[in-house]
């Protein structure tokens, strides 16, 4: 990551619709404006999983004009860091960009009690990655 740009993070899964879109607007709304944020997915949904939706609303944030995207190479060597969720070795790598995979159960077809889990282990993995991705160079490990 250069020092004079903002760090960018591509958060992936298959359908852009509930764990990539959860994680992008979590980091949206904790980074406020310090971090470039993306998130698609290798076989984009008509629209977003509404449970998902629902979850994130009760945490104040609104994802409800959000809209699955496809994964492009663009996107991936546009970002520093690229998080994928279960969707395998679709991405294409590319030198120095770092490569995460968070391990989250699919909130595909889940009621609003089974997404709420996710969307906290979200909440906590996203506020650890800020932390990361925002530091000091000095005190980066």
């Amino acid at each position: 990551m250069s020092e004079k740009s903002k760090p960018s993070v591509l958060f992936v899964c298959v359908h852009n619709a509930g764990r990539s879109q959860m994680a992008a607007a979590w980091l949206t709304h904790l980074a406020g404006g310090d971090v470039e944020v993306r998130s698609a997915g290798s076989v984009p949904a008509d629209a977003v999983n509404p449970a998902a939706v629902e979850a994130m609303h009760e945490v104040g944030i609104d994802m409800s004009a959000e809209t699955p995207k496809v994964l492009t190479v663009e996107a991936v060597q546009a970002s520093d860091v690229v998080i994928t969720m279960g969707c395998g070795d679709t991405c294409p790598v590319f030198p120095g960009t770092t490569y995460l995979d968070w391990r989250l159960d699919d909130p595909a077809g889940q009621g609003i009690e089974a997404v709420r889990p996710i969307r906290d282990e979200i909440e906590r993995r996203t506020r650890v990655l800020l932390r990361e991705i925002t530091a000091p160079p000095s005190s980066r490990a």
